[in-house]
């Protein structure tokens, strides 16, 4: 078990962090949460070596990844960095990469009618006005009430005082994203409780992945 109480707040600056080996060779991680062993409800960013692969395998309650640097690929095709990629529950794959890779990974945590398989280059897909000036939004998901998507802030950026109903879980992927509580550079994951609270800005600029109101409850199977 590793950070398993979803009541409590977490912040982790993954740069920290050392890398962990996994059962297979050239395969390291670092995880951000887990409830159970090796097949785990898990948050983690994995790292590939050039090379190297994972054993073919089923995903029994999903898989959600989002490629950070290098190319991830599978059977099913090549995902360079700024991919997003949901693979629904009893999807199955052998994942590999060619020349290195690092990937944000969140196993286990669909929803059982949560179906549809979604691939997305956010690099080439137009992104959204936010609610307010300096926000964009580009959506990833949607189902049910969890939601997940990319947000830029510009520099300077504001957003007002506003309750997560179901939590909120951050990975800064550029620049430095902050609050009444604290400033979190890229690399840091946060994971906010359900009915949290906060009033967040962003002075230099930032982006990030987030993913809202999936913690009021943990899915089945966990």
């Amino acid at each position: 078990m590793l950070r398993a109480d979803f009541s409590r707040r977490e912040v982790v600056d993954t740069r920290l962090m050392p890398w962990e080996a996994s059962p297979l060779a050239g395969v390291d991680r670092k995880p951000l949460d887990r409830i159970g062993g090796e097949v785990a409800r898990a948050t983690s960013i994995v790292r590939y070596a050039a090379g190297s692969h994972f054993d073919a395998h089923e995903h029994p309650l999903g898989e959600e990844f989002l490629v950070l640097l290098g190319t991830f690929s599978d059977e099913w095709g090549d995902y360079r960095a700024g991919t997003y990629v949901r693979n629904p529950p009893g999807s199955s794959h052998r994942p590999f990469s060619r020349d290195g890779c690092e990937i944000f990974v969140k196993l286990r945590q669909f929803v059982p009618d949560d179906r549809k398989r979604i691939l997305i280059d956010t690099r080439r897909t137009a992104w959204l006005p936010g609610l307010v000036p300096g926000l964009s939004v580009l959506p990833l998901h949607q189902h049910g009430v969890e939601s997940v998507a990319l947000v830029r802030w510009a520099p300077g950026t504001r957003f007002k005082a506003h309750s997560h109903w179901g939590g909120e879980e951050i990975l800064v992927l550029d620049g430095v994203f902050s609050d009444e509580y604290g400033d979190y550079p890229t690399g840091t994951w946060l994971r906010n409780p359900h009915r949290s609270m906060h009033t967040p800005f962003s002075e230099q600029g930032c982006l990030i992945w987030v993913k809202v109101g999936h913690l009021e409850s943990l899915p089945e199977g966990s």
